[in-house]
């Protein structure tokens, strides 16, 4: 694979220590194992090869691939989601979680200043956040397929709205008119979702030169 392909992919990512799956894609390993959630959506995962859809380290591993390849890539720490950093571990004051109507307990994942973090522990009136990645530190495995490359315009253009909407077939409908794509879209998207799909596509499809959005209620 090369800068600018188009692919999809299923995967199960795993954390190698635990075994523990974080994510996937796969409908029938998430019912197997236990972890199936009816209202996640499973099924290939678009990537572009060099657009950071996944963490680099995945994304270097994919570069060696080809479609319908099956392999397995192992990533340390470094390679996936970080070191752990004490400096990201903040002791931040009860009063501040009252002023939220928050009652925080060890393990609570908390939202402050728009930082996800998860609480370690209460004492003294302050309590301890760890803002670190949660996979920060761990070594995982992804067990990987390259499904299919995408080379068709309208496909392309599919693939970038379900990364970035999660939009679904039946919700959108392309139209492709020379170096013109027009989406449809029957659902809400927001005004800054829809310039990235825009600057996606403009950046990743060459034969697209200008984005419209209609939108229809």
């Amino acid at each position: 694979m090369q800068d600018g392909d188009f692919i999809l992919i299923d995967y199960v990512g795993k954390i190698v220590e635990s075994g523990e799956i974080f994510d996937l894609t796969k409908e029938d390993v998430a019912k197997e194992k236990g972890i199936y959630m009816p209202d996640f959506k499973y099924g290939p995962f678009p990537v572009i090869i060099g657009g950071n859809f996944v963490i680099k380290g995945l994304e270097n591993g994919l570069r060696e691939m080809k479609v319908g390849e099956k392999r397995n890539i192992t990533l340390k720490s470094e390679e996936a989601f970080g070191e752990r950093d004490a400096k990201f571990i903040k002791l931040i004051q009860t009063t501040e979680f009252k002023r939220q109507g928050i009652t925080p307990y060890p393990g609570m994942p908390v939202n402050i200043n728009r930082l996800q973090g998860r609480v370690l522990s209460l004492s003294g009136g302050r309590v301890r956040v760890d803002f670190n990645h949660p996979l920060a530190g761990k070594t995982i495995e992804y067990e990987v397929e390259i499904k299919n490359q995408l080379t068709d315009v309208k496909e392309k253009t599919a693939a970038i709205l379900n990364f970035y909407l999660k939009s679904e077939e039946k919700d959108t409908t392309i139209t492709i008119d020379k170096e013109i794509v027009e989406i449809n879209i029957k659902v809400e998207a927001p005004k800054l979702a829809k310039k990235t799909v825009a600057d996606t596509v403009k950046k990743w499809i060459t034969e697209i030169k200008k984005v419209r959005f209609v939108d229809e209620y």
